[in-house]
């Protein structure tokens, strides 16, 4: 038997902690010493977070966040709680923006004030805002309102792209590149930030770490790229050349709606690779602002992109790590 995690550490709950940002998030707790239990709605499929830890330090739970003694289990004798669940696209009746990122944060800060949960942090996003057009960035916003109402000493983090091994970012457009010569682009001109997972995760760890953390803060990377040049910098890492199109937001509404149509009529074997939320939020800026506490404010310095994607994104040149690098060609 391996080492066994000692009683009496602080003890976490994390909600999402099977996905992207979460199971870094998972890691960067279990390497300081906390206790972590792990709010998922698989646990068989989440066997892999115990790893990052040792006996009896990582403990999974079943918890749909829509279920109220689910949740209260999860939370019972924590010290601090994290939020990050989050969709892109809705999906069933249960996976609705409005749902998952506002009613059910507000109802686990809510939960964890009343348990004596001590320090609270919510995974929101970049663009958050009521009056947006992008009902995701108004679901982020409210979700933000719900949590500090309920839980006012709380911490919201709104990071911009996130990237990292398993991100859907550059290994979704890195894909298709494989097998199309043309890239469309939906908003090739609207700058992003990206930030790293593992400078996030720790962002959120220190969020509950430390009591002197309150507030919104913004966090992004050091590179501020615009869509299209965040594709050329990923086809310049894996060396393949591709025409790299700039499709109007007009023209990718009507494609979102018949692809989300195409969705509806095929039962979902058909996947929607953008809807018309997506096409509203990529006409907003996905940078920090000034008026907001960034990630230098957790003593963190952000990675840049060109430092960690060589390291994932080279399975997909055409010699994986052998291949040299291509010059790319674009056109708007």
């Amino acid at each position: 038997m391996g080492k066994s995690f000692k009683v009496g550490n602080p003890q976490v709950t994390i909600f999402g902690g099977s996905g992207f940002l979460g199971r870094y998030i998972v890691y960067m707790f279990a390497k300081n010493g906390w206790k972590i239990v792990v709010g998922v709605r698989y646990p068989n499929n989440a066997g892999f977070l115990k790893v990052h830890g040792v006996e009896g330090q990582i403990s999974l739970r079943e918890v749909n966040i829509n279920v109220y003694d689910q949740v209260k289990t999860a939370i019972k004798n924590s010290d601090a709680v994290i939020n990050c669940v989050g969709i892109l696209d809705e999906a069933s009746d249960s996976q609705k923006f409005d749902i998952l990122h506002n009613k059910a944060s507000g109802s686990i800060a809510k939960m964890s004030k009343e348990m004596g949960v001590k320090r609270f942090t919510q995974i929101s996003a970049l663009g958050a805002d009521e009056l947006s057009l992008s009902r995701y960035s108004v679901s982020k916003k409210e979700g933000e309102n719900s949590v500090i109402e309920n839980f006012p000493e709380s911490v919201i983090l709104r990071p911009s792209i996130i990237f990292g091994p398993e991100d859907d970012f550059f290994n979704r457009f890195a894909k298709i590149s494989v097998i199309s010569p043309v890239i469309p682009l939906v908003g090739a001109e609207t700058k992003f930030q990206p930030i790293y997972v593992l400078d996030l995760a720790e962002a959120a760890f220190k969020s509950v770490a430390d009591v002197s953390y309150k507030g919104i803060y913004e966090l992004g990377g050091p590179d501020v790229l615009t869509f299209k040049e965040l594709i050329f910098m990923m086809l310049r890492v894996i060396g393949r050349r591709r025409f790299a199109i700039n499709l109007p937001f007009r023209a990718a509404k009507i494609v979102a709606f018949i692809l989300a149509v195409l969705k509806k009529v095929s039962l979902g074997f058909i996947p929607a690779l953008i809807t018309k939320d997506q096409v509203n939020s990529l006409s907003y800026p996905n940078t920090v602002q000034k008026s907001y506490r960034g990630v230098e404010s957790f003593g963190i310095k952000p990675t840049a992109l060109n430092v960690v994607l060589p390291k994932y994104l080279w399975k997909y040149r055409k010699s994986g790590q052998f291949n040299e690098e291509a010059f790319v060609k674009f056109e708007d």
